[in-house]
């Protein structure tokens, strides 16, 4: 095996070992337990290379920052923790969760990103690992978990006792699909909202078999704006890789509104002018019944309220 060899910055020059370093970071941060089989799966190899991994970031560019932790039977952040290959930003575990990192976002010094290129993201929203850990812990685990919670309806933190089966990234924020104890449904908590670090508790008794908003497939369908000319229907056919000039996402019944949201889509065309609007849905009757609230497709795009 090639000795490990350093660019000026001091970083290690391999981009493999660039992204197992950046695993171990994102995960053990994020997620709060890392294993060899991280290692295994993400990259194909085998546990003695994943142990050996650990070992060298440990040793020779993170010391101190993990601990083996034997409950857990696997590593977890010390307190100490400070990110060597990482931002400690919670969108590079949403890009390492989607497999899209982008090397030049962290490693500035390094001549990775391709010429004439450029990304935009959307604003880095409020999450710290703390909150995110245990909520995640309570998706595996099957637990309920006490939170201090803010909401546009009651502003002031109160006591929730919720039970989390799903963390969901909507493309701007980060929320929790869980059982709302208080009011005896499943809503979706938006993760920025929780003011305290969540207290794991007592076993779930409403896991993710049990909503049916979650469980039920629904197909979005999006089609040009019959407002615009035929010439324009076209263009933004093309636009969106429509095929017969439909779209069709296919999505979970409690996502429908967050992809519209995405899509800027209004489900009051009228709202917009067709140059703006661009796409209408096209199957409304079906889409309708899970629509969150109209607010949250206003053009404003304000902050989804928890319903």
């Amino acid at each position: 095996m090639a000795p490990l060899t350093q660019n000026p910055q001091g970083w290690p020059a391999r981009w493999d070992l660039l992204l197992r370093y950046r695993l171990i970071e994102v995960i053990s941060l994020w997620e709060g337990r890392l294993t060899t089989n991280h290692l295994m799966r993400a990259f194909g190899i085998g546990r003695q290379q994943a142990s050996k991994d650990i070992n060298t970031y440990l040793s020779e560019h993170g010391p101190g920052n993990l601990e083996y932790d034997r409950h857990l039977k696997g590593y977890r952040p010390t307190p100490s923790f400070r990110p060597v290959f990482t931002r400690g930003l919670a969108d590079e575990y949403l890009h390492m969760m989607h497999a899209r990192e982008d090397l030049a976002c962290s490693f500035e010094g390094l001549t990775v990103r391709e010429l004439n290129t450029e990304a935009l993201l959307p604003p880095a929203r409020d999450l710290r690992p703390e909150i995110l850990r245990p909520i995640l812990q309570a998706c595996r685990e099957g637990k309920r978990v006490e939170i201090q919670y803010a909401s546009l309806t009651n502003p002031e933190p109160e006591y929730r006792v919720i039970q989390p089966h799903t963390v969901v990234h909507s493309g701007y924020r980060w929320h929790a699909r869980a059982w709302c104890e208080k009011s005896g449904e499943f809503r979706d908590f938006v993760l920025s909202r929780i003011s305290d670090t969540p207290g794991i508790t007592l076993p779930a008794t409403h896991r993710v078999e049990l909503d049916d908003a979650w469980n039920t497939q629904v197909t979005v369908l999006l089609v040009p704006d019959p407002r615009l000319t035929v010439a324009q229907q076209a263009v933004i056919a093309r636009d969106y890789g429509m095929r017969d000039g439909r779209l069709e996402i296919p999505t979970r019944g409690a996502l429908v509104s967050y992809v519209l949201q995405q899509l800027r889509v209004d489900s009051d065309p009228e709202s917009r002018s067709p140059e703006a609007q661009q796409v209408v849905i096209g199957n409304k009757s079906e889409v309708k019944p899970w629509l969150i609230t109209q607010l949250l497709l206003d053009v404003a795009f304000r902050d989804i309220a928890e319903t």
